[in-house]
């Protein structure tokens, strides 16, 4: 037991590094590319982008959750799935490059058949890794995984930004997401040191197909719904709003994304112990509270610093986006707890719930995309915000259900950091009232936020405080 819990607090610790290092390097890359190009370079980019990331989870097709769950892996297993994510990825980017000029023509930009067909090239060099990565995700192994993620996006990035100082415009961010992908292959393959052989069965097909299905069902939604947005907007508004509202949602998910990741890394706990389920329900309600501690707090601090942070970040020509930004960052306030239910569901078996309440809260989001419509883009992405809380609460009932944890006690463990980081928005945005420089106003409003949040934990959660001090004073001491 005490072997596991080492073996999760270090994966923990790793990936949050991992993400942490990532995700703040492709925003420094990020700042500097947003000031070389223009809203309407990342708009063709989002357009784009809406195909890719539905390709991505088609390849993968839910079978690394199903390798990872696998507990006797054997070579048959590894190199059935790698064929199969090879093939389904050359089928998907023929496809699409044929039907790029049709991508154009929706949008009414010429241009983006030859980006399309750039950009679509990360789709087979995804697919090359993904079996890797699985195998890196099973063994807890996130240092190896911080060191490939980091080395790619500075690479990656590197490129980007030489492509836009070199004025190619959106090509910059064509380049940086292609080689992103290209980088990777060469990291997983060094560490894992897997090498794929010349079997299959088809036997492994159909084994994982009933649980991988849903997962892949449940990701196709995600993806679509996470990009409905883009294409609504694409179609309907002129590209410069598109621009504002991908660079507003790729800021957002900059925290977002990073939280997601993190927890990811409950799936494959809650896999190890699926069949142990008063471990599996103990480790989830502690989870469950230590990640509302962190994520509502940082998320409401990202919303009340929404102005001055995009003025000094990207400057002026940006700040349309940050009313875009907040509402966004509202939709996310609670989305890394609701994933954290989702994996739970998943590791037990129930794929096809979690896949039900995926189905319910994309429901919510088409019927509050009708009603929406009606007061422009604030109107969708209010709506969006809306059934992101109730797909939540949605996943609690299931979780009470499944695995007969109480509501109120589920409520209880997010509560206190919705009522703290509520008063503390407030009070931050009403001290940084009084600064007009928005550079101070942005150091304030972090400073007595951060200061005023780490007093209140200290004070009401003083064996959380201790813990999480005697846990980094541990992980450092093994460095």
């Amino acid at each position: 037991m005490n072997d596991l819990k080492n073996k999760m607090l270090g994966a923990l610790t790793w990936s949050s590094i991992d993400r942490v290092a990532q995700q703040g390097v492709q925003f420094l890359i990020g700042i500097v590319l947003a000031r070389l190009l223009s809203p309407t370079d990342y708009g063709l980019m989002g357009m784009v982008m809406i195909f890719a990331g539905l390709s991505y989870v088609l390849v993968e097709s839910g079978f690394n959750y199903a390798l990872v769950r696998t507990k006797n892996l054997t070579p048959q297993h590894t190199n059935t799935i790698f064929y199969t994510n090879l093939a389904i990825s050359w089928a998907l980017y023929l496809l699409l490059f044929f039907t790029a000029p049709y991508i154009a023509q929706f949008f009414n930009q010429p241009e983006l058949t030859a980006i399309a067909r750039v950009t679509f090239l990360a789709i087979l060099f995804n697919a090359c890794y993904l079996v890797p990565f699985a195998l890196i995700n099973k063994a807890l192994d996130y240092k190896s995984l911080a060191k490939i993620n980091l080395s790619a996006t500075l690479l990656g990035g590197s490129a980007g930004i030489y492509m836009a100082y070199a004025e190619y415009g959106v090509w910059a961010l064509v380049v940086q997401q292609t080689s992103y992908h290209f980088f990777r292959i060469f990291g997983f393959y060094y560490y894992t040191k897997w090498k794929p052989a010349l079997t299959f069965r088809w036997q492994v097909i159909r084994d994982y197909f009933k649980f991988s299905s849903h997962i892949m069902a449940s990701s196709v939604l995600t993806i679509v719904f996470n990009n409905i947005y883009t294409l609504i907007l694409g179609r309907l508004y002129p590209i410069k709003q598109v621009g504002f509202y991908t660079q507003a949602y790729k800021v957002s998910e900059t925290s977002n994304f990073t939280f997601l990741s993190i927890f990811t890394t409950t799936y494959n706990l809650f896999a190890q112990i699926h069949d142990q389920k008063e471990r599996l329900v103990r480790i989830l309600n502690t989870i469950q509270e230590r990640a509302a501690l962190i994520v509502v707090p940082i998320t409401t601090l990202l919303i009340v610093t929404g102005h001055p942070l995009f003025y000094t970040l990207f400057g002026e020509k940006w700040l349309p986006s940050v009313p875009y930004f907040q509402l966004i960052c509202l939709a996310n306030l609670l989305i890394p707890v609701y994933q954290i239910n989702i994996h739970a569901l998943n590791a037990i078996g129930k794929s096809n719930v979690s896949f039900g309440i995926e189905l319910g809260k994309r429901g919510l989001i088409l019927a509050s995309i009708l009603v929406g419509i009606k007061w422009s883009i604030l109107g969708l992405l209010a709506g969006y915000a809306v059934s992101c809380t109730l797909a939540w609460l949605i996943s609690c009932t299931e979780i009470k259900r499944r695995l007969q944890i109480s509501l109120w006690l589920q409520l209880k463990q997010v509560i206190p950091a919705l009522l703290i980081s509520a008063v503390l928005g407030i009070f931050t945005y009403w001290v940084a009232s009084y600064v007009t420089n928005p550079y101070l106003q942005l150091g304030t409003q972090v400073g007595v936020f951060l200061g005023s949040y780490a007093l209140i934990i200290r004070l009401i959660f003083p064996t959380l405080w201790q813990q999480a001090f005697e846990f980094i004073g541990k992980f450092f001491r093994k460095q």
